[in-house]
């Protein structure tokens, strides 16, 4: 069965995720030391310093624009910054992470699961809504966490839980559009070791997801062109990035995943 977690799940797990990440810059030699990461958008030369900054602001915005509401539009920065900045001092940067987490897990609490708010993903079956927004956190502020443990010398697997959950919402959040998948069609399986599974459709209608196995899913008596198994840790670790996709057993066209890899359906 697929267990879909809960908003209180997700504010529980965006608290214990920041934990971890806070105890893994706590631990750093130096806020200066270069992040270890495979990020394709990070800058060569983030330092530690530079992740908490971006990782916070990040928590602020999320704030900001759970705050706000229905928008056509995310709020301008003044609504989440401060003015200040993320100070340079480790314990003074810790507390401002740690009050970071605080803005945007009250900012979630008070609106509740179901406030409609602005978001970037209108082009994909999740709502626009904060509870859409509590778990679009936990996998992000999951994968930052794991660029910091690396950094360290000490990079953990994602938890199960985290990890299932996360990898679902990648699918459905980030995958699935109706922007024209510009090459042939094609089916693609993605088989977590831990006992789930969610099918990838590829054509000129986009990208649709289903899960295998539930009541919502047709089942579709076709073979996939590509397959991908692995820990559900290693799938939200590939999609981002992290890891390679050779960390994962392929079956099938291995062309196509090059080619989700290189895709922007924004462009």
């Amino acid at each position: 069965m697929h267990e879909i977690l809960t908003f209180p799940d997700h504010l529980r797990l965006i608290d214990e995720r920041s934990t971890a990440f806070r105890a893994a810059v706590a631990a750093a030699p130096s806020l200066d030391v270069p992040v270890l990461t495979s990020d394709p958008h990070a800058a060569p030369e983030r330092t530690l310093f530079d992740l908490v900054r971006h990782v916070g602001m990040g928590r602020r915005k999320s704030a900001a624009i759970v705050a706000a509401g229905p928008a056509d539009a995310p709020p301008e920065s003044s609504a989440w910054e401060d003015g200040a900045g993320a100070p340079r001092e480790r314990e003074a940067l810790l507390t401002w992470w740690t009050e970071s987490v605080a803005q945007l897990t009250s900012t979630l609490r008070e609106a509740g699961p179901d406030r409609r708010c602005w978001t970037w993903w209108d082009d994909s079956p999740s709502p626009q809504t904060s509870g859409a927004w509590a778990r679009r956190q936990v996998p992000e502020i999951a994968v930052y966490t794991y660029d910091a443990q690396r950094t360290v010398g000490a990079p953990q697997p994602l938890p199960d839980e985290v990890a299932l959950d996360g990898f679902d919402d990648c699918q459905f959040t980030l995958c699935s559009t109706t922007v024209a998948w510009p090459h042939e069609p094609a089916v693609v399986d993605y088989h977590a070791n831990e006992g789930r599974s969610w099918r990838l459709r590829l054509d000129r209608d986009g990208a649709r997801v289903t899960r295998p196995g539930t009541a919502a899913a047709v089942e579709d008596p076709h073979p996939a062109d590509a397959s991908a198994r692995g820990t559900a840790s290693d799938l939200v670790l590939m999609f981002y990035g992290r890891v390679p996709l050779d960390s994962l057993t392929l079956e099938g066209d291995r062309r196509i995943f090059d080619r989700l890899i290189a895709w922007d359906p924004s462009v």
